[in-house]
């Protein structure tokens, strides 16, 4: 069984790159068998960056773009709060991360997710009890 994982915007839309074969299929994997097992978990700042840049830089139709969204949704997402942004602050303030990317943090802090899956974090490192994984590190 998977560990409880949280799903950073970067791995969702690798999941729609045709351009990015090499991260494509590592991508849709994990959603695949996040979505099995009951274990993804995303944020609604990961579906609102997901849509935009889908949109944006993939050129997907915004209605397609729409009912990803919502399947996506059927993973768990968590809800920031105003104690969520402060504590966001912190983790920029304390590790000198982009704030988007410590509200990711955050996000997968207050889901109880124990692994990160992310490119936007060193691999392999444990932050804050959260283990980072890049699935599309080298040599995986």
């Amino acid at each position: 069984m998977s560990a409880r994982s949280f799903f950073d915007t970067n791995i969702l839309v690798y999941a729609d790159d045709d351009d990015a074969p090499a991260k494509q299929r590592p991508a849709r994997d994990l959603i695949y068998q996040h979505r099995r097992g009951e274990t993804g978990v995303v944020s609604l700042q990961v579906l609102q960056e997901y849509f935009v840049t889908v949109t944006r830089k993939l050129k997907l139709d915004p209605r397609t773009a729409r009912r990803k969204v919502a399947l996506l949704s059927e993973f768990d997402v968590a809800a920031s709060q105003v104690a969520d942004i402060l504590a966001a602050i912190d983790l920029h303030r304390l590790h000198g991360f982009p704030f988007w990317d410590a509200l990711v943090l955050r996000s997968a802090q207050q889901a109880g997710c124990s692994v990160l899956l992310s490119e936007d974090f060193p691999h392999g490192h444990a932050i804050d009890g959260i283990q980072v994984v890049n699935p599309f590190r080298p040599g995986k």
